[in-house]
């Protein structure tokens, strides 16, 4: 019986050198038990509201046609029509859907917190934006559109599937395939590409570090969220 029992004061000193840790593995469990500041959450809620999913393919769209130029056949109003197609398939369409889920009571809340709420949404978005791909390919428009096309459409597919699993990060699904297109774009062609790439990659840190410093998700769903981005861009790639 005496064998049973040992001194455990040299451990405890040892392991209390330690207590710093221990708050940060609780949090690390346990997300919603972290308290940021509140300037540090209101500019992440601003941060998570500029660069939402449904404001990403606008600007990627602007990019393409006037800082790429991948129209220069087109004259102004063609350019901006081809803006207004994008807004309505890629944002204005899907978000008078989740007002009308909100309406009919089928979702609780727009933002969206729980698995539940987000399956019609996913639904919605993914035939929207198979529609969007499918048009710009039979209208031969440039490979990078299409190529995004295709990868947003696969992100929404891959992010439903994902969903009956945990709540992963919109968000970071979006920036993951900026971040891939630009790379693939950036080490295909001959143009200087760098700066964009830059401004890609401390785009898609400052989302990402948003929705953590918003508490709305933790690190592993937002970590899946940007490897399901990066690798529906990588699929569509082969693809295209």
């Amino acid at each position: 019986m005496v064998g049973l029992f040992f001194d455990l004061s040299p451990f405890t000193f040892h392991l209390s050198r330690f207590h710093y840790l221990w708050p940060m593995i609780a949090t690390e469990r346990q997300p919603e038990l972290i308290s940021y500041h509140p300037v540090l959450r209101f500019f992440a809620k601003i941060i998570s509201v500029l660069f939402h999913p449904l404001f990403i393919p606008l600007y990627i769209g602007w990019f393409f046609i006037y800082i790429m130029r991948l129209f220069p056949e087109r004259n102004e109003w063609d350019k901006t029509k081809l803006m207004i197609s994008l807004f309505v398939n890629y944002t204005l369409l899907p978000l008078v859907s989740i007002l009308l889920a909100k309406g009919l009571g089928f979702i609780q809340t727009i933002y969206l917190k729980t698995q539940k709420d987000r399956i019609i949404p996913y639904v919605v978005t993914g035939i929207f934006y198979f529609w969007v791909w499918y048009v710009f390919r039979n209208q031969h428009l440039p490979k990078e559109i299409v190529l995004f096309a295709l990868a947003t459409f696969l992100a929404s597919s891959a992010g439903l599937l994902a969903n009956s699993y945990l709540k992963v990060s919109m968000h970071a699904i979006s920036v993951g395939v900026v971040i891939t297109l630009f790379l693939l774009i950036g080490f295909s062609t001959y143009a200087n590409f760098g700066l964009y790439i830059s401004i890609a990659l401390l785009v898609a840190g400052l989302v990402c570090t948003a929705r953590l410093l918003t508490s709305d998700h933790n690190a592993a769903e937002v970590y899946i969220g940007l490897g399901i981005g990066i690798l529906s861009q990588l699929i569509a790639y082969i693809f295209v």
